[in-house]
């Protein structure tokens, strides 16, 4: 999973290219911040663990047509594409990259931390070692470009090339 700060950036700029996501902010973060807020995290992002999200499956169980499943998607897809186009590797040193780049992506993106998560948002100085703040910028804005119904018909279209883990070209 990506940290919650950066599921909350790519949310902040996807509502600012795509002002009709803002009619329910409040639900659509919601929805960003739901599917790592459980305890067994593979249930929520329709695979066997986080880093593997089935963006299909998920279709087959939930319809686009609330804010908090939109933002629901937007997480999932965010992961999907973290994982299997801008991450070689993954290592503990992750979560210490998160930490680190949390101060500037909330400056950065204005992001709101909702109290829920509060408690689970750290801050820590240090040099990155497997994220760099350039990558991350490149991921917040592919996704805040993209359009989710768009993605979602593609899915629907092509699921296989989907479930496909290596389908993304990597960085």
């Amino acid at each position: 999973m990506a940290g919650y700060v950066i599921h909350l950036a790519v949310a902040e700029q996807y509502i600012r290219k795509h002002k009709d996501e803002n009619n329910n902010y409040e639900e659509f973060i919601n929805g960003v911040i739901f599917p790592d807020s459980v305890k067994d995290k593979s249930k929520t992002h329709y695979g066997s663990e986080s880093s593997k999200s089935n963006l299909y499956n998920f279709l087959l169980d939930k319809s686009l047509d609330t804010a908090f499943n939109r933002g629901y998607f937007l997480h999932l897809l965010t992961d999907y594409i973290f994982y299997n186009k801008y991450l070689d590797c993954i290592s503990k040193d992750i979560y210490n990259d998160y930490d680190i780049l949390n101060k500037t992506l909330i400056e950065k993106y204005n992001v709101n931390l909702p109290k829920e998560i509060q408690n689970s948002v750290f801050f820590l100085k240090g040099k990155l070692k497997i994220l760099s703040l350039e990558m991350i910028e490149k991921l917040i804005e592919e996704i805040s470009n993209m359009c989710i119904d768009e993605i979602k018909d593609d899915i629907i279209k092509d699921h296989l090339k989907w479930t496909k883990m290596k389908n993304l070209k990597r960085l």
